[in-house]
């Protein structure tokens, strides 16, 4: 099995818990700044090939909000692996549906694309609700603007 190589940077990085309310919060001006934190760009330790970025929890990501008439075209694909089976999807009936995956395709490009990009999304927990898991990691409250 291929196991990948930490960098001694990464092994000593010391991850901080934050939480993100996204209750009336633009999309896009919090998935930059979730990104940064994720990243680890708020660090003096920020190395670009070294995931040295700290946890996020976003709650409430039912309560998000997007500019002008994103909602009814702005529109999400995917494909379903068969061919003809691309699928499309407005922004408003997805968070009907699923709430978290707006928040995260909009992180998710903000991101690196390979290993290094993949490592740090999974630092992101996303609930659609106020309650979350992870109140024994203590989180702290990062503000947004």
């Amino acid at each position: 099995m291929y196991t990948r190589f930490t960098p001694v940077a990464e092994a000593q990085a010391t991850r901080r818990w934050w939480l993100v309310d996204l209750e009336g919060q633009t999309l896009g001006r919090a998935a930059t700044q979730i990104a940064t934190v994720l990243r680890g760009k708020h660090k003096a330790t920020y190395t670009p090939h070294v995931d040295d970025g700290d946890f996020v929890i976003v709650i409430n990501a039912r309560g998000l909000h997007l500019t002008g008439r994103k909602w009814a075209q702005k529109t999400y694909y995917r494909h379903t692996g068969y061919p003809g089976g691309i699928k499309s999807i407005t922004a408003e009936k997805l968070l009907v549906t699923f709430p978290d995956r707006i928040v995260r395709h909009a992180v998710k490009g903000m991101l690196p694309s390979g290993v290094l990009g993949r490592a740090q999304l999974r630092k992101l927990k996303i609930y659609d609700g106020p309650e979350h898991p992870h109140a024994a990691q203590k989180p702290e409250v990062l503000s947004l603007g």
